[in-house]
């Protein structure tokens, strides 16, 4: 009988894949569109626009200095999980542009699925134990220990990122980016609960 408490090896490794690929989509809508988001992807997309230097090893340098946040936090386990989720989501928008090529797509609905694909990506991740790290992992660190819910956190943080962000965008582009990083927030805060999904 497996233990409703506890997700096996299989469900790890099939949850975590679909929220890399689920994010990796987000992404190559958001870039396409030349939208930015919050968090340290939105940093990650911000320090590409102003360096030209590649995305993915961005988003990878932004990242450490979480991921040793995280491994002291939750462990090992942890750590291991949010390292291979962070290395597959910087593979995946490599390689996303060559194999996925994107025409015209209306900017309120790329806003509305972009925030939507991040936020089932991120749902899935930390769901099974991991993260795609960034501010994500300080944002739980508060929803555990003082019940202030994740997608709330991470919504504050979005605030500084897109001060930085008006230097760059147009005002209408800014706008349909607050829009779908305001969607992934607001899914986090509804759908990331953890007295209604109670497996590890």
């Amino acid at each position: 009988m497996t233990d409703p408490t506890r997700h096996s090896l299989i469900e790890d490794v099939q949850g975590i894949a679909f929220g890399i690929v689920m994010a990796g989509l987000g992404i190559h809508v958001m870039t396409h569109m030349g939208f930015v988001t919050g968090q340290a992807t939105g940093l990650a997309v911000l320090i590409s626009h102003a360096t030209g230097w590649p995305f993915p090893a961005v988003y990878l340098a932004v990242n450490l200095p979480f991921l040793l946040l995280g491994w002291r936090w939750k462990g090992g386990r942890f750590a291991a999980k949010t390292l291979i989720s962070t290395l597959a989501l910087a593979g995946i928008t490599a390689i996303l542009p060559r194999w996925m090529e994107l025409g015209a797509i209306e900017p309120a609905f790329a806003a509305l699925l972009f925030g939507t694909l991040f936020g089932i990506a991120a749902l899935a991740v930390v769901r099974h134990g991991g993260s795609f790290g960034g501010f994500s992992i300080p944002a739980l660190m508060v929803q555990e220990r003082w019940g202030i819910q994740a997608g709330y956190v991470q919504l504050a943080v979005d605030v500084g990122v897109f001060a930085a962000a008006a230097l760059v965008l147009s005002p209408a582009m800014l706008g349909w980016s607050a829009l779908g990083a305001a969607t992934y927030g607001l899914f986090l805060a509804v759908n990331h609960r953890r007295d209604r999904y109670i497996a590890a």
